[in-house]
């Protein structure tokens, strides 16, 4: 349970955002651009982060990497992938609060679905309200965590690289925010997992995903 950051990079544009998902639903949700985009995706991961690339149809001309951090608080630390002083004040933070219906798109929102609203039979968490993490920070023992995602952007390809990079931007963040908010209201069918369920279940998303290297 936890607020998500990010930061997506392009020539142009730096912008952070405060979510983790498989780089290629962005590509898949949408069929023009899927069409177009035919790229392996790659996924490189080690204990508390990740890194996933796509960058292999244009080769130099198109890259999006994610690069993750997990962390046991609320969002509050700052440069967690310890950028340069340069290209930190480049960076754009936005944060995603999963509770916040206001930042869910009206054709996304699930009733199921929302935080605000949902409370686990097993763990007895949620719902989530207005002041959940200062809530959460007055329980010391109470589990949280905070995927901090540092997003790079490139694209370069004449007529299309301002539609591709707004498509990103405005993607990664909705995907981002759908997703942490299913994935908290999901918590009753995995947080009885084991490590060995949890291997076995990315070992057959990699393998639906298309190629992932190590």
């Amino acid at each position: 349970m936890g607020a998500v950051r990010m930061r997506v990079q392009t020539d142009d544009k730096n912008i952070t955002i405060i979510h983790t998902t498989p780089v290629h639903q962005l590509l898949s949700s949408n069929k023009s651009i899927k069409t177009f985009l035919t790229s392996n995706y790659c996924f490189w991961r080690k204990y508390e982060s990740s890194v996933h690339n796509i960058n292999e149809y244009m080769k130099d001309d198109f890259m999006i990497k994610i690069e993750t951090w997990h962390k046991p608080d609320t969002g509050s630390l700052e440069n967690v992938h310890d950028l340069d002083p340069t290209t930190w004040k480049t960076v754009e933070v936005v944060h995603i609060d999963i509770a916040d219906r206001s930042q869910v798109e009206p054709g996304d929102y699930k009733q199921e679905e929302d935080p605000a609203i949902f409370q686990s039979e097993k763990t007895g968490r949620g719902p989530l309200g207005p002041d959940w993490k200062k809530e959460l920070l007055a329980k010391p023992d109470a589990p949280r965590m905070c995927a901090y995602k540092l997003v790079t952007v490139k694209f370069k390809w004449w007529g299309l690289q301002t539609k591709i990079e707004n498509f990103i931007h405005k993607q990664e963040k909705r995907i981002f925010t759908n997703f942490h908010r299913q994935l908290f209201c999901w918590i009753d069918s995995w947080v009885e997992l084991t490590m060995e369920d949890i291997r076995r279940m990315e070992e057959e998303t990699q393998r639906d995903s298309g190629s992932v290297c190590y």
